[in-house]
C-alpha cells in the first residue's frame, strides 16, 4: 500500500495525504480524519528512505566494533543502539577488524550509506590512519569514540580513567598484604597501556616497581589460563595478579583451583569490565567497574545533542569503581 493509494481510495491527491502523514497544517478536519482512517486500516508504514532523501536525512547512525564477540564492546553497544532507536535512529554495526586499513574500509562502508553519525567502540580506534581518514571525507558529521579520544573538531571522546582505576587495585591487593603483584594482559591498545600505567604507578606508590611481573597473553579465550600457568612457573612466589580482562581473571582462577592454590588466601585475583564473567566464576572476581553502560548512554547522548546542534565537550572522563568479591 502506497501514498497513492491511499490518496485514490480518500479521493484526494497524494500530497494531501503527504501533509497528514509529517502533520503540515491546511487539511479540512473531515478530510484529515477520513485520510488517518484509511492509513490506519491499511496499516500504512511510511518510506523512510524516500522520505530521507526530500529532508536528506538517512536517520542512520554507524556503530563500528573491532570485533562484535568482545563481550565487553558488544554490551557496549547494545546499549548505544538502544538508545538511539528512542530517538528515532536506526544503527548500522560492523566489525571493523583490528587492523587499521579494515577500519578505513568499514568507515567509507559508512559513507557509502550516508550515515548521520558514527561511534567508534573502543580504544583501538584511537590511531592515525582512522584520524586521516576521518579528517578526509568525515568532518562533517559528529564521531563520539568510546574510551578513546581523536582531535578533530568534530570527535568527542567518552574516557574511562583507568590509570586511576589499576592502580587503585594494586592499592586494594597491597592492603590485604599482598607484595607480589603481577599483571596479565594483551598489549597493543591505548586501553591496555592505561592499565598497565595504573599497575605500575600502584607499584611506585609502594616502591615495589623493581617487583613488577608482566605476562602478556593473546586475545583466545585460554589466555587467562595460559598466562597464569606462564606466571607461576616463572614467578612461583606471586601472591597477587591483575588480569586486564574478566575473562582473563575466570582463566587465571580455574588455573589456581586446578593446582590447588587457595584463592584468595595464597594468591589474589583481580579483573576489570564487571562483566559476567566476574559473578559467575567461582570464587567471584573482584573486578574493576569501567563504567560500560554509562560509557554507552553517554556516548548515544553526546552524538543525539550534536546531531541537533547543541554544545558538548569535546573530552567526557568517566571515573571507575572497584567492585570487591571473593577473589580478593
Amino acid at each position: 500500500m502506497t501514498i497513492y493509494d491511499i490518496a485514490e481510495k480518500a479521493g484526494v491527491s497524494a500530497s494531501t495525504v503527504s501533509r497528514i502523514i509529517n502533520n503540515k497544517p491546511g487539511v479540512k478536519a473531515e478530510t484529515r480524519e477520513k485520510i488517518k482512517k484509511l492509513l490506519e486500516e491499511y496499516n500504512y508504514t511510511p518510506d523512510e528512505n524516500a522520505r530521507g532523501l526530500v529532508k536528506k536525512a538517512t536517520k542512520l547512525i554507524g556503530i563500528l566494533l573491532a570485533d562484535i564477540r568482545n563481550d565487553h564492546h558488544s554490551a557496549l553497544a547494545y546499549v548505544v543502539e538502544r538508545k538511539l532507536r528512542e530517538y528515532g535512529y536506526c544503527s548500522i554495526i560492523l566489525n571493523a577488524g583490528y587492523e587499521p586499513e579494515m577500519m578505513v574500509e568499514s568507515i567509507q562502508v559508512l559513507e557509502q550509506r550516508k550515515v548521520e553519525g558514527i561511534i567508534l567502540v573502543g580504544s583501538t580506534f584511537q590511531n592515525a590512519v582512522v584520524e586521516k581518514k576521518l579528517k578526509e571525507s568525515m568532518l562533517n558529521i559528529p564521531v563520539v569514540l568510546a574510551n578513546g579520544h581523536l582531535d578533530l573538531p568534530n570527535v568527542y571522546g567518552i574516557l574511562v580513567d583507568e590509570i586511576s582505576g589499576v592502580r587503585q587495585l594494586v592499592e586494594l591487593l597491597y592492603a590485604k598484604g599482598k607484595r607480589n603483584i603481577a599483571f596479565i594482559a594483551s598489549l597493543g591498545t591505548l586501553s591496555s597501556y592505561r592499565k598497565l600505567q595504573g599497575y605500575e604507578e600502584g607499584l611506585k606508590k609502594y616502591n615495589l616497581l623493581e617487583q613488577k611481573v608482566i605476562i602478556e597473553v593473546g586475545m583466545e579465550k585460554e589466555a587467562g589460563y595460559t598466562g597464569c600457568k606462564k606466571l607461576l612457573e616463572r614467578y612461583p612466589y606471586i601472591d597477587g595478579i591483575i588480569c586486564a580482562e574478566d575473562l582473563m581473571a575466570v582463566g587465571a582462577i580455574r588455573f589456581l583451583n586446578e593446582s590447588n592454590i587457595k584463592i584468595p588466601e595464597q594468591i589474589a585475583v583481580s579483573g576489570i569490565n564487571n562483566s559476567i564473567y566476574g559473578e559467575s566464576c567461582y570464587p567471584s572476581i573482584t573486578t574493576l567497574d569501567n563504567k560500560m553502560p554509562e560509557t554507552g548512554l553517554m556516548a548515544a547522548e553526546t552524538l543525539i545533542e550534536s546531531l541537533n546542534g547543541i554544545d558538548r565537550p569535546h573530552k567526557i572522563m568517566l571515573f571507575p569503581t572497584i567492585i570487591e568479591r571473593e577473589s580478593t
